[in-house]
């Protein structure tokens, strides 16, 4: 099983790789240069800026769009959920746009960054959320959050100020806006969902 965690100078990669070793799986940490498409699957992490990610992935962006045409699960953590999408508030650039819809800045009225635990309330069944129980409290740290064209790739939603994605999912895509690396039992749940997923 050959799972490979992109490392494109925005992620904090080691905590993830740890959570993933945890389990069985043994995911191996790679650049852009590396990334082939002989993958079973793809893990964008993320903190940082919208901007910085996409200059840092820069003409690789063709590569990570034939492995997501290919089929090959990709799962988008924080930032790396939030490049899924065609454009952001946070900065100039365009996402990866493969889901419709942008990204925007929490309202004004919560402080931000969002910062620690909250719940997800859950929107539709997904096999990335099989035994997930409603309103389990996952651990964020985020400015942004995203806005789907299409509502049906909401999995699930968080309340800070105002509803919004905390998981999306679509096709072989599955995204996190909370860091399941760092979100106890819930978020093994769904890394163990992932890791099947990668397996099938």
């Amino acid at each position: 099983m050959n799972i490979k965690i992109l490392d494109y100078g925005v992620g904090n990669l080691y905590s993830l790789k740890c959570a993933l070793q945890r389990m069985g799986a043994n995911p191996t940490i790679a650049t852009i240069n590396d990334l082939q498409n002989d993958i079973d699957g793809l893990i964008l992490p993320g903190v940082g800026s919208f901007t910085e990610a996409m200059e840092n992935i820069g003409s690789f962006k063709k590569k990570i769009l034939s492995i997501a045409d290919s089929g090959v699960p990709i799962l988008g953590i924080c930032l790396g959920m939030q490049i899924f999408f065609k454009k952001s508030e946070e900065g100039k650039g365009e996402g990866l746009d493969l889901m419709p819809g942008r990204v925007v800045k929490l309202p004004k009225q919560v402080k931000i960054p969002h910062m620690g635990w909250n719940n997800l309330r859950i929107i539709k069944n997904n096999e990335i959320i099989e035994g997930l129980a409603d309103d389990s409290y996952v651990y964020f740290v985020h400015s942004y959050h995203t806005l789907p064209s299409r509502k049906d790739v909401i999995v699930t939603e968080t309340n800070y100020g105002l509803n919004f994605p905390s998981m999306v999912a679509n096709e072989n895509l599955y995204g996190t806006q909370f860091h399941p690396e760092k979100s106890g039992e819930a978020g093994q749940i769904i890394l163990e969902n992932f890791v099947k997923l990668v397996k099938r």
